[in-house]
């Protein structure tokens, strides 16, 4: 299949905002900013250059624009004004490697809580240890809504269940509420520094744990950069493979939060037979990788796989699953409580630049197997879209793709035919290269681009889960929803903690 194309374009700050511009204009999307400390030998890394990513397809187009920045006074024109995205982008960066966004509408610190020291950018070559934390500048700059009979209920950041921290505010008439404000990063991790000076095998081990429960679409974005950087052609039963992981692993996690969605609603048997299924799923990855979230079956030049999904055993999964759905949706409490329930709309979603479900849910139909495909057996025949944006629309939209991943894992399995490893060393490259990779994850599109040295050890990963993308649509969903449906609002998103707090 034709290969992606991919052009790097050096631009100055003055023409960077026409440029993003022109590219969204024409529909792209930006999918990636992340600033780059060149000059490790010199004092203080004196060079600095930012990268942007957008993305287009299909035909599968990746426009890159590099902006070099004076290293002593990091500035950049803010595109807040042009992609809400590219404002969360601008924060990151600002909070991690000290790069000022002009004129940016929202200033404040995203990444970084109020106790980090001003002035520490922990990204940069010359920030040194860690310094210890002092005193908050000052209360968080919650908004605070004022009116007759209005009161905030604070929820987290510690929950009672197994969830991440995240600390969210509501303020509510009654039980309506009238804003959510989520505060996250409670487990930023560093991994982008992590990633600097491993070879690519460590690399992939790093990769696989951005977010745990996608560690094939992690993976796979990881190793689709990496081949792109070397040049290295991957075989096609590899291409096949990583598709079938790629889909197992899209079923598995769907049929959890279908399970769970019954039981936000009262509705415990269900969502204790969807978890049964999910066993007899995570039961099956284990068979195929040795691994039951599927850790190891990607790698760097190709996959491995250990057993392969039989045609009666996807029969029998397919007819268990649709039950559970069709038993849901024929409940009249499990459907009246999902529909109109956290509505997103078609244009906040697209404004937001949501991705996977949330977006189909949402009438955007968004999805990179088509638009970024890596094989044309891994695209789904249709992609299941739905404009009510509710949490009914999210759940059937997960129902509907579990079949066609279903239909994916029967075709790739067969023409597989037996089970085995497919892979190429990774072609050398003794210069510097980069390269990106694009891939349809469970929750929405993965991107990671790749940059790495001459002896082909990484200097710099940026990885970019969906959650990043998503988690702005929560507050805006739940806005005139009740209290008591957040956590049925909350697990129809199901966002990463750990994909977005990297």
């Amino acid at each position: 299949m034709p290969a992606a194309t991919r052009t790097v374009h050096d631009v100055g700050t003055g023409e960077l905002p026409r440029r993003a511009q022109e590219l969204l204009a024409a529909g792209h999307r930006l999918a990636l900013v992340a600033a780059h400390h060149d000059g490790e030998g010199a004092p203080g890394g004196r060079a600095l250059r930012v990268v942007y990513l957008f993305l287009a397809g299909p035909p599968d187009t990746r426009t890159e624009l590099h902006v070099r920045l004076d290293a002593d006074r990091p500035r950049v024109p803010s595109l807040a004004g042009l992609s809400f995205p590219a404002g969360r982008f601008e924060r990151e960066m600002h909070d991690l490697h000290g790069v000022e966004p002009l004129d940016h509408p929202l200033p404040r610190r995203l990444v970084r809580h109020f106790h980090w020291p001003r002035g520490w950018y922990p990204l940069r070559p010359d920030a040194g240890p860690p310094p210890p934390f002092g005193e908050p500048e000052g209360p968080y700059p919650f908004l605070q809504v004022e009116g007759d009979g209005v009161y905030e209920i604070p929820v987290g950041p510690v929950h009672a269940g197994l969830i991440e921290p995240g600390h969210f505010r509501f303020s509510v008439v009654g039980e309506t509420i009238i804003k959510l404000k989520a505060r996250l990063w409670f487990v930023h991790k560093g991994v982008e520094r992590l990633f600097q000076g491993r070879d690519t095998d460590a690399g992939l081990r790093l990769a696989e744990r951005v977010s745990g429960d996608t560690a094939v679409g992690h993976a796979l974005a990881y190793c689709l950069a990496v081949e792109e950087a070397t040049g290295t052609e991957v075989p096609e039963p590899a291409r096949q493979a990583r598709a079938l992981l790629l889909e197992m692993e899209r079923v598995h996690n769907h049929v959890a939060d279908l399970g769970a969605l019954c039981n936000d609603v009262g509705h415990s048997v269900l969502n204790a037979h969807a978890q049964r299924i999910r066993e007899q799923l995570l039961r099956l990855n284990q068979q195929t990788t040795g691994h039951r979230l599927l850790r190891g079956g990607v790698h760097p030049g190709g996959a491995a796989l250990l057993a392969l999904p039989s045609p009666a055993t996807v029969q029998a999964l397919r007819a268990d699953i649709r039950e559970v759905a069709h038993l849901a949706l024929g409940h009249s409490t499990v459907r009246d409580r999902f529909t109109g329930t956290a509505r997103l709309s078609t244009r906040a979603a697209r404004d937001l630049g949501c991705l996977g479900y949330v977006a189909r849910a949402s009438g955007v139909a968004a999805d990179a197997r088509l638009a970024h495909p890596f094989h044309e057996a891994a695209a789904p025949k249709t992609v299941p879209v739905r404009t009510t944006g509710d949490v009914l629309a999210r759940f059937l939209v997960r129902a509907e793709e579990i079949d066609l991943s279903l239909d994916l894992i029967d075709d790739l399995a067969a023409a597989l035919g037996a089970p085995g490893t497919y892979a190429v060393p990774l072609a050398e490259v003794r210069r510097p290269a980069s390269g990106t990779g694009v891939a349809e994850g469970w929750r929405g599109t993965v991107a990671t681009r790749v940059e790495t040295a001459a002896d082909g050890t990484l200097t710099r990963v940026k990885p970019v889960d969906p959650s990043f993308f998503n988690w702005p649509a929560l507050p805006v969903a739940l806005r005139s929803t009740i209290v008591p449906d957040f956590p049925l609002a909350n697990k129809s998103f199901n966002l990463s903690y750990a994909g977005n707090d990297l």
